[in-house]
């Protein structure tokens, strides 16, 4: 089984990213399924060793993807000089660790779209520190989608066979209904269709999540259904995609789950972010810790490949040692599972 390359950002290096990676590279299956370089800070990487508890594993600088090692107990660290740990707190939003997460993020884009590595897998970033560091973004996906030059694009979340994607994402929700046009959800629709088909799921079916309550219940609590979601579904069942809705938010998420849908298109960001964090995050209130941190968070429309953890940069405890790294972990394997089925369709037949 090909082990695809893959380059992972360390994110903000004030946040929980260094951590997680190191935790989920101090797993040997990892190495089994993929040769992990890590864009980042070695001081910073460095310190997550001692953070995650694993003075065992050795870190390895290179200034190239060739010159990794790719096996365990190594960490090949693609180094960039970006961070004064003197300064760094960790915890707390500050330009530099803005300006460091940044730059991992570019060069893991730049590494991709050179063919350089076959998948990227994203850390947690602040987009308060980004922004503070002079990058105006909203979140990863705005920056692949400039980098890359990709105008049709949405945000896959998946936790096990539950999977949604969006119409739109980061806007106010006033902002989000105005977005539900024809256009945009038939894109979408097909973007979905594509990213089943790409995960070997041969006859995709896609759910369509209303806007409205009750799915606009004809007119009654909105027109959107009928005058941009409908129409949106028709044109997709046209071209031979097996579009189903609109279906009741209220309702489509159970089904979904049931095995209803392959896929579900949500009109607005927590409309889809919601339930996939019901089922990922499970919080144990006895020992007041979070037993898992589940899911992944997939890029779609991108000539590259994106994954990422479906979290945060968990301020609140950076640097205590205690961050989960499941969801780095399911997002690794989704890189994984991609990028080889992408090397299947390149491969002459």
């Amino acid at each position: 089984m090909y082990r695809p390359l893959l380059g992972i950002t360390m994110g903000d290096p004030a946040g929980c990213g260094p951590e997680i990676a190191v935790k989920a590279l101090a797993d040997p299956r990892v190495y089994e399924r993929c040769r992990p370089l890590l864009i980042g800070d070695v001081k910073v990487m460095s310190d997550a060793l001692r953070i995650a508890g694993h003075p065992e594993v050795k870190i390895n600088a290179v200034s190239s993807p060739r010159d990794g090692k790719y096996e365990f107990g190594t960490i090949d660290v693609h180094a960039l000089d970006l961070v004064d740990m003197d300064s760094l707190v960790y915890g707390k939003v500050q330009s530099q660790a803005g300006e460091a997460a940044f730059q991992c993020v570019k060069k893991a884009i730049e590494l991709a779209m050179s063919r350089d590595i076959d998948a990227t897998v994203t850390n947690p970033i602040s987009k308060e520190a980004i922004n503070l560091a002079g990058h105006h973004y909203s979140g990863h996906t705005e920056i692949y989608a400039e980098f890359t030059r990709t105008r049709k694009y949405t945000m896959m979340l998946a936790h096990g066979d539950l999977r949604v994607v969006h119409v739109s994402t980061h806007v106010s929700l006033r902002e989000a209904c105005e977005r539900v046009k024809r256009e945009r959800v038939l894109d979408v629709i097909r973007i979905a269709d594509k990213a089943c088909k790409d995960l070997g799921i041969e006859k995709p079916r896609v759910g369509v999540a209303g806007l409205n309550p009750h799915a606009g219940e004809n007119g009654m609590f909105g027109r959107e259904e009928i005058e941009e979601i409908i129409p949106a579904i028709e044109s997709a069942r046209a071209e031979r995609i097996d579009a189903i809705g609109p279906v009741p938010p209220d309702t489509v998420f159970s089904k979904a789950l049931g095995g209803w849908y392959d896929m579900v298109v949500c009109m607005y960001h927590d409309q889809g972010h919601i339930p996939l964090k019901v089922v990922g995050f499970v919080y144990d209130r006895g020992k007041k810790m979070w037993n898992a941190v589940a899911g992944v968070n997939v890029t779609l429309g991108l000539p590259i490949i994106r994954a990422s953890v479906d979290h945060g940069t968990a301020f609140g405890h950076a640097g205590t040692g205690v961050a989960n790294e499941l969801s780095l972990v399911n997002a690794i394997e989704y890189a994984v599972r991609l990028a080889q089925a992408k090397r299947r369709r390149e491969e002459p037949s």
